[in-house]
């Protein structure tokens, strides 16, 4: 069992950065590979990164590569969204999730265990 809890949201204006955190507890964290999400009002939640447990790698969305970057702490515990030349078109909840899934589809919500709780990204132009 692990419990995630996403923090750094807010508004901001149209090319500015955000680093979301998502803070883990519980088992150990190095044994899940890590994904973010996100939501927009009225749309299905997306896939938006990960980075596996395995071995680090990482995955985008197209609409996010380039300008998101998804990272990890394992000392301490907590997974990492920098976001930069945020557009409104990004403005949405945005979901932590864990897995201890290595291989395979890792950029669908099915492959994810545990969610956070989310956290507003807001995007004004």
């Amino acid at each position: 069992q692990v419990q995630l809890v996403e923090s750094g949201g807010g508004l901001v204006q149209a090319g500015a950065s955000l680093r979301l955190s998502c803070a883990a507890s519980g088992r150990t964290f190095s044994s899940y590979t890590m994904g973010w999400f996100r939501q927009a009002p009225g749309k299905e939640r997306e896939f938006v990164a990960h980075i596996n447990r395995r071995d680090g790698s990482t995955n985008y969305a197209d609409s996010v590569k380039g300008r998101f970057t998804i990272s990890r702490n394992n000392a301490k515990n907590t997974v990492y969204l920098q976001m930069n030349s945020l557009k409104p078109e990004d403005t949405a909840v945005y979901y932590c999730a864990a897995t201890t899934g290595a291989w395979g589809t890792l950029d669908t919500i099915a492959s994810y265990n545990y969610w956070g709780q989310g956290t507003q990204v807001t995007v004004y132009s």
